[in-house]
């Protein structure tokens, strides 16, 4: 069912997604998804429940660390329906904007504020960390932007990874 409901969000977005199609892409009854998420909105939540297995900055080189972040994202998005299909319905929906938000703040934060020499900085350098990712992640694997596209993974940490740095690890303004 969750397969499904990914691949249904991912295509059909949010909005035009419908459990019948879920039920149906499952080879269910649209009662099942009924019982087990209750509504499109619970479908959702589940379907889009994400780990981005973010790793321990603290443990590699200070200077390092902007790389292995943007490094880690290339890697978690290639194929993985879940991102791409969260990032599809973030920029189209509320409710996938919030999803987006929660995993961005879930997430992402802590780890930007275990490198972050500014503890009051955090949420504005997460922010500027996630418009990057996920400039990146638009650009690249929902709109397809051709330049974008045919990047390789060390072109895009080559380019992204020193201002990631920043972000993280720079004095502020």
């Amino acid at each position: 069912m969750l397969r499904a409901a990914r691949e249904r969000f991912a295509s059909d977005g949010y909005e035009r997604a419908t459990i019948r199609a879920v039920a149906r892409d499952a080879a269910i009854d649209p009662s099942m998804v009924m019982r087990y998420f209750g509504n499109k909105e619970g479908l959702f939540a589940a379907a889009s429940e994400i780990d981005l297995r973010l790793p321990e900055l603290t443990v590699v080189p200070a200077d390092e660390a902007g790389t292995r972040l943007v490094r880690h994202f290339l890697e978690r998005w290639e194929g993985d329906e879940t991102l791409n299909a969260l990032v599809r319905v973030g920029v189209t929906n509320p409710a996938g904007a919030e999803r987006v938000h929660s995993v961005f703040r879930d997430q992402v934060a802590p780890v930007v504020a275990s490198v972050c020499p500014d503890p009051q900085q955090v949420p504005v350098r997460a922010a500027l960390v996630a418009s990057q990712i996920l400039g990146m992640a638009v650009s690249r694997y929902v709109l397809r932007l051709p330049p974008a596209a045919a990047l390789t993974h060390e072109e895009i940490v080559n380019w992204l990874g020193p201002t990631v740095q920043r972000y993280l690890t720079a004095e502020g303004p």
